[in-house]
């Protein structure tokens, strides 16, 4: 007689910390403890010139925040590590200039003290091929490409698990780490609209010269009403540097990109120069891209609506 099948739920946050003691982790029980040890060590130090409610007073406060600290979270993240982070932020340098071998000194007669001094930007990239291989040093090699999105809702429910299952066997098949990004950046119109309104003179009907002014009009008042953005998915392949790296991330490329046709998903790689210009828009991503509608991504609004497979599986 066979024994009865038992359901194991699997947590979906495989990155959640553990938890110790009731629903606390080790670090909030680590704040808990030394808030605690510090209060008892005050009270049994000054429990013969305090009075108890004078002691009360003081550690009332002191107490409170340490719940706030152990316990509290800010947009998604817990209180100490959002504490920890503004700190840090508060340190770093605010001005970050290019410079590979420091910044120099600047003499005693400027006037400059040195706090006010820039520090050097330090980049993870050290440089990026005419082919797209990005050098990541130490890190080793990557190589960026960039998917289109699929309407994924349209299709019918056959069409759906079809694709579903076309994509779980790229993702079965993979060895390496592979990294998804789905991302947004600012779209500035002006150029496609200047563009459109100087072709519509040249457009062989009347009728057409005035849908394309109207439809530049609309564009100006869908830019002044709403922040346009674009969407983006990026799938970045990555290899330790070691002799035919590069070789082998131009072949896994080829490999994703005949894996993921069959998923609805055309792969495009990036060469040198629209890899670098990916890291500039990463580096500065409130930047407006002024290309307007291209093969880049789809414009979208305000909303972030999951377009295709791969950012809703992705996110």
């Amino acid at each position: 007689m066979t024994a009865p099948r038992q359901r194991v739920r699997i947590p979906a946050d495989v990155e959640r910390d553990d938890r110790l003691l009731g629903n606390l982790t080790a670090r909030q029980l680590a704040i808990l403890a030394v808030s605690g040890v510090v209060l008892w060590g005050f009270y049994t130090a000054t429990r013969h010139v305090l009075p108890p409610i004078a002691f009360g007073a003081v550690a009332a406060p002191v107490g409170a925040l340490s719940v706030m600290v152990a316990l509290g979270r800010f947009e998604g993240v817990s209180a100490d590590r959002a504490l920890l982070a503004a700190w840090r932020h508060r340190r770093a340098p605010r001005r970050l200039v290019p410079a590979p071998d420091g910044v120099p000194n600047i003499p005693n007669f400027v006037g400059v003290e040195a706090g006010d001094l820039p520090a050097a930007l330090r980049l993870p990239v050290d440089g990026v091929a005419d082919d797209g291989i990005i050098d990541l040093g130490p890190d080793g090699l990557a190589l960026v490409c960039r998917a289109a999105a699929v309407t994924f809702s349209l299709r019918t429910p056959v069409e759906q698990e079809a694709l579903v299952a076309a994509f779980a066997r790229w993702l079965n098949a993979m060895a390496d780490p592979v990294e998804i990004v789905v991302r947004a950046e600012t779209v500035d119109m002006g150029a496609f609209i200047a563009a459109l309104l100087e072709s519509a003179p040249r457009l062989p009907h009347p009728g057409l010269e005035r849908a394309a002014r109207e439809h530049a009009g609309f564009l100006r008042s869908l830019g002044t009403d709403r922040d346009l953005l674009r969407r983006q998915v990026l799938v970045v392949l990555r290899q330790p540097s070691a002799e035919g790296a590069a070789g082998r991330l131009h072949r896994w490329a080829a490999e994703a990109t005949a894996s993921l046709a069959g998923a609805g998903v055309s792969l495009t790689t990036l060469d040198g120069q629209a890899a670098t210009a990916c890291l500039a828009g990463a580096v500065d991503p409130f930047a407006p891209v002024g290309r307007g509608f291209d093969a880049g991504g789809v414009v979208i609004g305000r909303s972030t609506v999951g377009y295709g497979l791969v950012a809703s599986v992705a996110s």
